[in-house]
């Protein structure tokens, strides 16, 4: 079970990557443990397929783009974007064209970042993802993304943000974390897709709740209250998505959102881009040190107490989630 979770859940929509990061050349990465090329085609379509060319296994990301397909720089080879083999210059009649030698993952592009579907031996069709209404109601809301790459455990970020009262301590000279009690009790509140862990004796006045959603991919929504300095729009929320790497290395999205309409977007979109992004970035860099260089296996040796009631539930989702996926592929003979 452990090994299972330790390159993230399967059958799952995953953010892999900026869009900004996506341009005219491939782009390899690696995500869930997994080798990937990225790129667009002509009319700016993203694809995201398996990093290796058919003929002798080099990366696809090393090669050209050619409009419509990829060509590998080692022999010319050329593959379309569902994986087909279009041509072999050395060997025209060559047994590979017109076969589907590379894998393809379903793609699309969410507000400024590009997700793949990564499923399993059972579920290689997509499970059906519109996205968190925060990132796709433009009427509604508005969202920045901050996008890095962390050297952590991918599961601790999820248990960093299901940790609400350590605003009060790690975050407490942020500008937006300054208020509030150090002493707070919980409960835990199911809903249809995860739950919600929330302060019961405060609320709107610091980092005072998070909720897990686990329906289509896996992802933390949060919010912390601004002051009036900070403009329209309330509170100002998270949507954090977590995706792995590798092992020990995490790929982080983070947007940062508020509700907020027409003149109040302007004003939002001004003042986020001017005066507050850098200090987001602060409170981001906050956790990414405390976080930095965590591995896997540092449960042995923790000693928790009731606050920490929404990371325990957590990782039982997860286990529940990592477990049935194994169960069923064991069952049937994977």
């Amino acid at each position: 079970m452990r090994a299972y979770l330790a390159l993230g859940l399967r059958h799952r929509w995953h953010p892999i990557v900026a869009s900004a990061l996506v341009g005219d050349q491939p782009l390899g990465v690696r995500r869930l443990g997994e080798a990937l090329v990225i790129w667009r085609d002509r009319t700016g379509a993203v694809h995201v397929q398996e990093d290796v060319c058919p003929h002798r296994g080099v990366p696809l990301s090393r090669g050209f783009n050619a409009g419509d397909r990829l060509r590998c720089s080692y022999h010319f080879v050329e593959v379309a974007p569902d994986g087909t083999v279009l041509a072999v210059p050395g060997e025209p009649a060559c047994a590979m064209v017109g076969k589907r030698l590379v894998k393809t993952y379903p793609a699309l592009e969410l507000k400024g970042a590009v997700f793949a579907y990564f499923g399993d031996a059972l579920h290689a069709e997509p499970v059906s993802f519109s996205g968190p209404r925060e990132l796709t109601d433009e009427t509604e809301f508005d969202a920045f993304l901050c996008y890095a790459e962390w050297n952590v455990f991918w599961r601790y970020l999820y248990d960093n943000n299901m940790d609400p009262m350590h605003g009060q301590f790690l975050h407490a000279k942020s500008h937006s974390m300054s208020r509030g009690a150090t002493e707070a009790s919980f409960a835990l509140r199911e809903t249809p897709t995860g739950f919600v862990f929330a302060k019961e004796t405060q609320r709107d006045v610091n980092f005072d709740w998070s909720e897990l959603v686990t329906e289509g991919s896996l992802y933390v929504r949060l919010e912390i209250p601004y002051p009036p300095s900070a403009g329209p729009g309330g509170n100002f929320g998270i949507i954090m998505y977590g995706t792995p790497i590798d092992a020990e290395n995490t790929a982080c999205f983070f947007w940062r959102f508020r509700r907020v309409q027409g003149w109040q977007r302007d004003v939002w979109r001004f003042l986020y881009k001017n005066r507050l992004e850098a200090r987001h970035w602060e409170v981001l860099e906050q956790d990414r040190s405390m976080l930095a260089g965590l591995k896997a296996g540092l449960e042995r040796h923790e000693h928790l107490y009731s606050h920490d009631r929404g990371v325990v539930e957590l990782r039982r989702i997860l286990v529940h989630l990592a477990r049935r996926q194994l169960e069923e592929l064991r069952a049937a003979g994977h």
